[in-house]
């Protein structure tokens, strides 16, 4: 008997280690630059979409109705596809840790010799003209205004929201700001350059650019879906989605690896995919990786106008998003809708003594979950809580995951799956 149960130790422990190591291989190689940050540039969400669809195919699992690919077009999106220079005295300036540029920001290649201007300026309608039409003038040497706001409130900053966006439809914009940089993609492109720089690195003088950026019309991408039928034949199909498009590259050089946001959740989508194949569910299984969230929510948005199946036959709904840590728990959105099944959560991680808190959260229009909830699908989205905060960001790289809680989530989602009644 005591050999027996050793043996059945080892092979636990030798299939949690192998779940590990694929969720980390296939994380890995969804944050490689050869997918460019699955975004804008060289179709790096299509090359994306193609690495998932094989990933489905090695598992044996069909697309939905034999189709793995829901085609969408994003009606346009800024991208910037090759030269992005920004230097100061002659000095190169590093992208996204000296300087980004906004999403919707038009290219250029000039000199900017910026009128600095100041909160006292910005909040005062006469005083903020006045530096408008200077900057303006032809006959001064001023061509763009510098924004400060270092060391302003978040009440403040709230209030200056949109005018840098508004002003850059007239002439380039330099925005100083001693916060974090975090980026996202725009939809639209501003007439003039918009240029974010930390003031540590700011020395109020002339910027030379040479910046490279295209908006994209009509831009084709696609859901990614796979399907396993129940056990037993079910009316009823749970639902698992993660985006797994990210924000792209800004310029040539340098690009956003997304590795929490989101290739962690389209490992775990491929992970509760392996499982469910080889223990199949009472209920049928969807899968759903979707395109254009960091756009606005895009593939979801479609797939919901366009279902391929009836939205009423969804038993439920998972959204995984930010699924790399765990040390602190994680949240549920949509908890306060859906009690009965965020407390069968909660019996959950109470009797396997798995994380270390399943947080209640309200709705919240935050992830691919948000159009299901609008036509009465229950859903959750789940993610992660722990020290990694890195978001949107350049420094966003799988070395940085941690994994910490990946068995104990797994876990929580394939009970949740067999005692959803």
């Amino acid at each position: 008997m005591r050999n027996l149960l050793a043996v059945a130790i080892v092979f636990i422990g030798f299939n949690s280690f192998g779940q590990i190591e694929e969720v980390r291989r296939i994380t890995k190689q969804l944050c490689s630059p050869e997918f460019h940050g699955r975004g804008y540039y060289k179709k790096g969400d299509s090359l994306a979409a193609d690495y998932i669809v094989k990933e489905f195919q090695k598992l044996n699992i069909e697309g939905y109705d034999r189709e793995f690919l829901q085609h969408f077009d994003i009606k346009s999106v800024n991208s910037f596809p090759g030269v992005m220079n920004v230097k100061q005295e002659g000095v190169a300036l590093k992208t996204g840790v000296h300087y980004v540029v906004d999403p919707s920001s038009n290219g250029g290649k000039t000199i900017l010799n910026p009128k600095q201007t100041d909160v006292t300026i910005l909040l005062d309608k006469d005083k903020l003209t006045d530096a408008i039409n200077t900057v303006a003038d032809p006959n001064n040497k001023f061509n763009a205004m510098a924004i400060h706001l270092e060391g302003l409130s978040a009440d403040t900053l709230k209030k200056l929201a949109g005018i840098s966006q508004a002003l850059a439809g007239f002439f380039p914009i330099i925005e100083v700001t001693d916060a974090k940089f975090t980026w996202s993609v725009g939809s639209e492109q501003f007439p003039f350059p918009l240029i974010q720089i930390q003031d540590s690195i700011y020395n109020n003088g002339s910027l030379t650019i040479d910046i490279d950026a295209e908006l994209l019309r009509n831009y084709h991408t696609q859901n990614v879906m796979a399907y396993l039928p129940a056990k037993k034949k079910c009316a009823k199909t749970v639902v698992f989605t993660a985006h797994y498009d990210h924000l792209g590259r800004m310029g040539d050089y340098t690009y956003f690896p997304g590795a929490n946001d989101n290739a962690s959740g389209t490992a775990m989508l491929l992970t509760m995919a392996k499982y469910f194949k080889e223990n199949p569910s009472d209920y049928n299984i969807l899968f759903i990786a979707f395109a254009g969230e960091e756009a606005g929510l895009l593939g979801s948005k479609y797939f919901v106008e366009n279902p391929v199946l009836k939205l009423k036959k969804i038993k439920f709904l998972v959204n995984l998003d930010i699924m790399g840590s765990g040390e602190d728990g994680v949240t549920v959105v949509n908890a306060t809708l859906f009690e009965k099944e965020f407390a069968l959560l909660q019996k959950i991680n109470t009797e396997k003594s798995l994380l270390k808190v399943v947080k209640k959260r309200g709705p919240a229009a935050n992830s691919d979950h948000y159009w299901f909830t609008l036509q009465g699908v229950p859903a959750f989205f789940i993610y992660t809580m722990g020290p990694n905060k890195n978001y949107h960001d350049v420094s966003d790289i799988y070395g940085n995951l941690s994994f910490k809680e990946y068995e104990d989530i797994t876990t929580l989602l394939i009970e949740f799956v067999k005692q959803l009644k």
